[in-house]
């Protein structure tokens, strides 16, 4: 089983919990600091260097054409259901080459909601393989690396982010027409490092998804103005669980009513494309347990039909 290359070689062992390392910007200055052995040492070092990641990265992302992140500001909404509906919808088409980056580390779902909770991943010369779902849709999860899906990822900030920098500049993706990256909710760590990685390479847009009620469209504003203050174009908003489909007569009722509006009126007032409603079918959970394509399993639903036009749309507008 292949185990991270000590990516928390910058936190020292009597360091604080939330320690921010003693190569960040922030070493010895922050509030973590306060009262830590270390701090008058780390805030005297002299000016950071450049991460050494970054040049290893640069050439690794060389070879992927488009850079996509889907983001949530809250947990539950359907983020990983959404990267994985993407990343089939992508590889349908045998002369595109996908890979999925999942960079959940405290909940990496995608291994399960893809079928592959099983594989570990493999090293070779050219670096860690990723894991195939099929010839053209590769996959890279800490998930891989536990020893069982009961343990528990308890890092400190810099241990997760050097990870993320070897996911980047380590993984053997070969030539890549699509790179997804699967992200947990909020606008922390991860966040902050894959846009930092990434930003000489160049993101090519994220994909903010959402549900219908005010509790969690107050979260994807902080999304929103967390990717205008990054620099990270948002290619639009996915509205998931908009209605419930019965299976059976295929009548949508309203389950999670959009009492402010949904992310309708959310598009409207901040000049964000709405790129379309998901609604909520069972089977789409079912799916996800069993780790199958939903659109392969059910392409008469009309979840299935909505994801596809979402897709479409995705697709239209990376290509201008």
């Amino acid at each position: 089983m292949v185990q991270a290359q000590n990516p928390a070689a910058d936190v020292p062992d009597n360091a604080p919990e939330h320690c921010p390392g003693t190569e960040s910007e922030f070493a010895g200055k922050s509030a973590a600091c306060d009262g830590c052995d270390n701090q008058q040492i780390c805030a005297s070092n002299d000016p950071k260097l450049p991460d050494p990641s970054l040049p290893f990265i640069r050439k690794r992302m060389a070879n992927v054409r488009r850079k996509i992140l889907v983001l949530s500001g809250k947990g539950g909404v359907g983020k990983s259901t959404f990267t994985a509906q993407l990343g089939w919808a992508f590889a349908a088409d045998d002369q595109l080459q996908t890979g999925i980056m999942d960079v959940d580390i405290c909940g990496p779902s995608i291994p399960t909601i893809l079928g592959i909770a099983a594989e570990q991943v493999h090293s070779s010369a050219s670096g860690w393989s990723p894991v195939y779902v099929q010839d053209n849709l590769g996959v890279m999860s800490v998930g891989f690396m536990l020893p069982s899906s009961r343990d528990a990822v308890m890092w400190r900030g810099p241990k997760k982010n050097g990870l993320i920098a070897q996911f980047l500049k380590d993984v053997d993706w070969g030539e890549l027409d699509y790179l997804v990256v699967d992200t947990p909710p909020g606008t922390s760590d991860e966040h902050l490092s894959i846009v930092q990685f990434l930003k000489e390479s160049g993101i090519d847009g994220a994909v903010l998804i959402t549900t219908p009620q005010e509790v969690a469209l107050q979260d994807v504003r902080r999304e929103i103005d967390f990717c205008r203050k990054v620099g990270v174009r948002i290619l639009g908003l996915v509205e998931n669980m908009s209605g419930f489909v019965c299976p059976g007569c295929k009548t949508e009722s309203k389950i999670f009513k959009p009492t402010t509006g949904g992310a309708k009126r959310l598009a409207e007032e901040t000049g964000i494309e709405l790129l379309g409603c998901v609604p909520l079918d069972p089977r789409i959970g079912k799916s996800a347990d069993y780790g199958v394509s939903f659109l392969d399993e059910y392409p008469d639903s009309p979840a299935s039909t909505a994801y596809l036009d979402i897709i479409d749309r995705i697709k239209e507008i990376l290509a201008d």
